[in-house]
């Protein structure tokens, strides 16, 4: 009797389970479920925004069925380096990330952050994006807060008030801590400091993130010091667009990665990320000495100001390019000036010219420190990568895709192709053109690992229970449109996206969904 009361419980469950009416059942695909492993052929259902069931499910009911014909389904890819303030309150529907098929990022990166951390979750909470969203919380953000661009040591007090703050923006939800140790006025900190606020954030479970001190000719140095300061906190290291840079640099990626790999093999969980370009994107005063900035930029002003210290600050910037085998600094393409738009997307030899001056690297210099004074922020790419090392650094297992980009404006300034293309162009040029790597792996390093080092449980994989943050594609479309010359081209080839369970591409077409959360670090506290 009790066999057969078993025998009639699952027949029953499997009634039921057939009865049941699914939001959304995906069928007929082949399903690449983040770990790295081969596809395999199945179907994946959907309900209140999470993965419901994975398998034969064809004969099951839903609201919605999307046929998917031999087509990739994959988790929604994870870019752990992004930098959304701003427009992300602008433009919530994030299409630059959507259409690369990115459905969570993980901001505040580079030291730079939103310091009230609660108040930036509530503002997301309040317009919806499309993608879900994850912070850290910025060392350069909380030593302005407490000390300026002072270019000094803090004292014990400021030190405890920025490990305050630290821990205060872990408990709202920060997934870790970052630095930009190139950038005023993390620059002026030395290592005990940032020791101190890794600390505190690895009290509660958080990253640590860096763009670490020079990406040049103290490559080296820089790496082991994200590294020391990952094993005096006790904290996982993410070292963030792993590259080298300038000429005489080229082909030490071999040294760079060998520091991770040492690392990880004395028990450290060091990680990196990449974007697969070799031009990087920042701001105009990076090729200034950092001290010049000292006290902030009025003060900056007023040594430009005096004769004896802008030759200064002139001889240093000249030196610095003859160090890199760089002639003048037509390597330096200008991406966004405020004052005058015409300059963007030209070169700063190509400005000094429309200055109607000499074409020599001085003159190039006074044009750059013009710029500087005439506003705050000058966004340029830089050309100062070798292929040979981007393709070396992609092959390494431990590394992310992660585009160090923020949410494009469609039409705005002259961007790094970056923000609307890295995905895609791991896809289209390093997996079927070059078959740099498996397609597997390649989706590996955009869903899964990136989900473990910020620990994002819910998310980075195909599994029952997960949180439905999918994609559907056919990867022999899949290619990235965006180049530097005309950046604001979406990329091609990812027919569906699905945040949270919601239809946000359907068919190749942004729906203007915005149904994307804000990510919570294990530190959280309601």
């Amino acid at each position: 009797m009790k066999k057969y009361n078993l025998v009639l419980i699952v027949i029953f469950s499997t009634l039921l389970a057939n009865a049941q009416t699914y939001d959304i059942l995906i069928i007929n695909s082949k399903i690449i479920d983040g770990t790295g492993n081969p596809w395999y052929y199945g179907d994946v259902a959907i309900s209140n925004g999470k993965i419901a069931a994975i398998g034969k499910l064809g004969m099951m009911q839903a609201k919605k069925t999307i046929d998917g014909n031999g087509l990739i389904v994959a988790p929604g890819f994870i870019d752990v380096h992004a930098h959304i303030e701003g427009n992300d309150l602008k433009v919530p529907t994030a299409d630059n990330f959507i259409y690369d098929g990115v459905t969570s990022v993980v901001t505040g990166n580079c030291g730079s952050s939103n310091l009230d951390i609660a108040k930036y979750f509530g503002q997301l909470d309040s317009v919806r994006t499309s993608i879900n969203v994850a912070t850290l919380i910025g060392h350069n953000t909380v030593r302005r807060a407490v000390m300026g661009d002072l270019q000094r040591d803090p004292t014990r007090e400021e030190q405890m008030k920025m490990e305050a703050l630290i821990t205060k923006a872990m408990e709202e939800g920060a997934v870790g801590m970052s630095t930009g140790l190139i950038y005023v006025p993390g620059t002026y900190s030395k290592t005990p400091e940032v020791v101190g606020l890794a600390k505190a954030a690895s009290a509660l479970s958080g990253v640590y993130s860096s763009h670490i001190r020079d990406e040049g000719d103290k490559v080296a140095e820089a790496v082991n010091e994200a590294i020391s300061i990952g094993r005096e906190a006790k904290i996982p290291v993410e070292i963030s667009h792993f590259k080298v840079t300038s000429k005489p640099n080229f082909g030490r990626s071999k040294e760079t990665i060998a520091l991770v790999e040492s690392a990880r093999l004395e028990g450290l969980d060091v990680t990196i990320d990449q974007y697969p370009y070799v031009a990087s994107s920042t701001t105009l005063d990076t090729t200034l000495p950092t001290w010049a900035f000292g006290g902030g930029r009025d003060s900056l002003k007023i040594r430009l100001a005096n004769p004896v210290s802008r030759k200064k600050i002139k001889d240093e910037m000249l030196s610095l390019l003859e160090n890199r085998k760089n002639t003048n600094f037509s390597y330096a393409v200008v991406s966004s000036f405020k004052p005058d738009t015409t300059y963007n997307g030209k070169s700063i030899s190509e400005v000094n010219i429309l200055k109607k001056r000499k074409a020599t690297a001085a003159d190039e210099a006074e044009t750059i420190l013009e710029l500087i004074v005439a506003t705050d922020r000058t966004q340029m790419v830089f050309f100062s990568m070798d292929e040979g090392d981007l393709v070396r650094i992609l092959q390494y297992p431990y590394n992310m895709i992660a585009s160090d980009a923020g949410i494009a404006k469609m039409g705005s300034g002259v961007p790094h192709p970056r923000a609307y293309g890295t995905n895609a162009r791991v896809i289209g040029r390093y997996v079927n053109d070059q078959k740099v790597l498996r397609l597997e792996e390649a989706i590996r390093r955009m869903t899964s690992l990136p989900a473990q080092k910020f620990k994002l449980n819910d998310r980075g994989l195909i599994r029952v229970g997960l949180a439905a943050d999918i994609i559907v594609m056919d990867p022999s479309e899949v290619k990235d449109q965006s180049t530097f010359s005309k950046p604001h081209q979406f990329s091609k080839g990812f027919r569906y996206v699905l945040v949270n369970g919601q239809i946000v591409i359907d068919q190749g077409k942004h729906t203007k969904v915005r149904s994307g959360q804000n990510l919570k670090g294990p530190g959280y506290k309601q």
